[in-house]
């Protein structure tokens, strides 16, 4: 809920799922908990521990199950010594929803989001605009954030309002640098959480044209609750590219290269197992993840990556225990 839905309809969750789940850091071993009441599963606390130090807790409590949106949790991270206070509420037959993200316990606030950030939103089928605020905004902060985009048929395009952190332009909704705008187009599924098909094409900040690809192929399915009407997949491929290109050329020689891409791809033959791997132009990666047949709240989890410039690799293990 909290996220914008121009990274939603333009499928970039599922691109950034596929890039980046289970591609632990180097040489480190991550152990996440989640642990749920059974007098009442609308209560969940999750914990993560990595070997490099960082902790993380969070409690989570949900209005009601058959809404995943409306929730209210809090965060604590070790890493970043304060608290985070996030709610999220969904009206699902109006469509609209509103969320808030408040910091706690801070010692330095620099920024303005630092107070906290509100937003509010309209989704529908074919439409998603909101707009996200700051309690104590800056000249020139208001919005902090907002979207527009529209879907018809197979093709959606729209624009989004992020004004680059530090900004001190005058007029920030002429500056094109505040900006990305989207078009892509998509089919085989009503839902953009998860389109089996999607090609975008994005301007950010008019510095950079990126183009990205995600497809989803379910292979072998099976029947899930009858009375609603759902599948469950137990076995889908999943693949997805991204190839940016920077358009500003008068950036310091020193400074990134001019253009990036990376291919990704994972399979799950079943409930058990799941494959995946990707590859860039300096960097690839491999990860599997096995859950146990019988113990079923556990999870276990190893990643590969390949430095093709130093010609080293790096290794990286996770563990899950989820709702024991």
């Amino acid at each position: 809920m909290s996220v914008p839905g121009y990274d939603v309809m333009f499928g970039k969750l599922s691109l950034r799922g596929l890039f980046d789940d289970y591609f632990m850091q180097r040489g480190g071993i991550d152990t996440r908990f989640v642990l749920k009441a059974k007098e009442d599963p609308r209560l969940q606390l999750a914990a993560t521990i990595s070997t490099s130090g960082d902790m993380e807790a969070q409690f989570r409590w949900h209005r009601d199950l058959d809404n995943p949106h409306t929730f209210v949790d809090l965060t604590a991270s070790a890493s970043e010594p304060m608290l985070r206070l996030r709610s999220c509420a969904y009206y699902p037959k109006y469509g609209i929803g509103a969320f808030g993200t408040f910091p706690f316990l801070m010692t330095n606030r620099v920024r303005s989001e630092d107070y906290g950030v509100m937003g509010l939103r309209y989704g529908s089928k074919n439409l998603s605009i909101g707009a996200s605020f700051l309690p104590f905004a800056l000249s020139g902060e208001v919005p902090y954030s907002a979207w527009l985009v529209g879907r018809r048929g197979s093709l959606s395009a729209g624009v989004q309002y992020k004004p680059l952190s530090g900004s001190k332009h005058h007029v920030p909704f002429t500056d094109p640098m505040n900006w990305n705008c989207a078009i892509s187009y998509g089919m085989g599924s009503d839902s953009p959480l998860s389109p089996s098909l999607n090609f975008a094409l994005e301007l950010v900040r008019n510095t950079q044209l990126v183009a990205s690809f995600y497809r989803n192929h379910v292979v072998g399915s099976m029947e899930g609750n009858t009375e609603y009407d759902f599948i469950i997949p137990t076995n889908s491929i999943d693949l997805g590219l991204e190839l940016a290109k920077r358009l500003d050329r008068d950036k310091p020689a020193e400074n990134a290269n001019d253009l990036s891409f990376q291919i990704a791809a994972c399979w799950k033959p079943n409930e058990h197992v799941l494959v995946k791997g990707k590859a860039g132009l300096s960097k690839s990666s491999f990860a599997m993840v096995l859950n146990h047949p019988i113990m079923t709240f556990l999870t276990f989890n190893v990643a590969v990556e390949r430095d093709h410039k130093q010609g080293t690799a790096s290794y990286g293990f996770g563990f899950c225990f989820k709702d024991i």
